[in-house]
């Protein structure tokens, strides 16, 4: 492979960490934290792949090391980079409901993680970037379809400022989907991830609600159509410009350590609270046989 690519090969982590400046760590989620550890320990920059650890206490150590050695930390939640997304963001101000859905036909690739590690986490980054608020309440369920882990999960994130998220990530659906609609007091987002193209549809400005209560009216008596657009773009090769970019100082890290660890550490509670509801799935009464807990492994 490194002679078809034009590329050295190294022998070991050791021998690579010594002659880089900047590495992408996109090994199996087990082994983020020690080979993070290796290069962060050099100073070297790194972008890790989702999720950022394996454990929350792994991705504080990870964020710990970085700063530390005056490392850069960029974590992989590429969606940050969609078209859909960027084209939406110059619009988007305090949303107030958001419903997210990410279907997937079945691909064994990943299935040695729940759902939520493998899919979900990049909504829940999402969600969480476009909120930044502190979250109060999570509730959730999943079932296992075709593995023994979760294979389709639904969580529902409450936040301190009223806002609500309603997630849901399946890996056995027919046909491929990735929705993201947002609503928010100016208006309403329908954003196609899979497409990268999105609408905005806005509250006009003189509406009459005590007009429209008395008299019926289409859509357009009240909203207008906003096109919202953004530059093309694959998503990756824009992450990777970014992380370049940030090395060079000529931006600043799209999605931080901390923004990785945080997403992590939301999954972790939406794992802990599907837990609780599985003996009941599976048709064990609740205290009559232990739970196994979801695994964890590749990003």
């Amino acid at each position: 492979m490194s002679g078809e690519l034009g590329v050295r090969a190294f022998d070991s982590l050791a021998a690579l960490v010594d002659e880089i400046d900047a590495a992408v760590v996109v090994v199996p989620t087990r082994d983020h934290f020690a080979v993070a550890r290796e290069a962060l320990q050099r100073g070297i920059h790194l972008l890790i792949e989702k999720p950022i650890a394996a454990t929350v206490d792994q991705a504080e150590q990870i964020v710990a090391l970085a700063r530390e050695h005056g490392a850069l930390l960029q974590i992989g939640h590429v969606e940050r980079f969609n078209r859909a997304i960027r084209a939406a963001m110059p619009y988007l101000e305090s949303p107030r409901y958001i419903e997210s859905e990410r279907l997937a036909p079945f691909n064994p690739r990943g299935t040695d993680v729940a759902v939520v590690l493998d899919l979900m986490i990049h909504d829940i980054d999402l969600v969480y970037s476009l909120v930044r608020d502190h979250i109060d309440n999570v509730s959730a369920v999943g079932v296992g379809v075709l593995t023994p882990s979760v294979d389709i999960a639904n969580a529902r994130l409450t936040f301190r400022s009223g806002a609500i998220a309603n997630i849901t990530a399946s890996r056995v659906s027919r046909d491929r989907l990735r929705k993201l609609r947002v609503f928010q007091k100016t208006g309403y987002f329908s954003l196609d991830l899979s497409a990268g193209t999105g609408e905005f549809y806005r509250l006009r400005a003189d509406v009459d609600f005590l007009k429209l209560a008395r008299e019926a009216q289409t859509i357009e008596a009240f909203v207008e159509r906003v096109p919202i657009q953004a530059p093309e773009g694959e998503p990756l090769k824009l992450e990777l410009e970014s992380f370049i970019g940030a090395i060079r100082g000529e931006s600043s890290i799209a999605v931080t350590g901390e923004d990785g660890r945080d997403a992590l550490q939301i999954a972790m509670r939406i794992v802990s609270e599907i837990e609780k509801t599985m003996p009941a799935l599976r048709g064990t009464p609740a205290g009559s046989a232990a739970v196994s807990s979801l695994p964890l492994g590749s990003a």
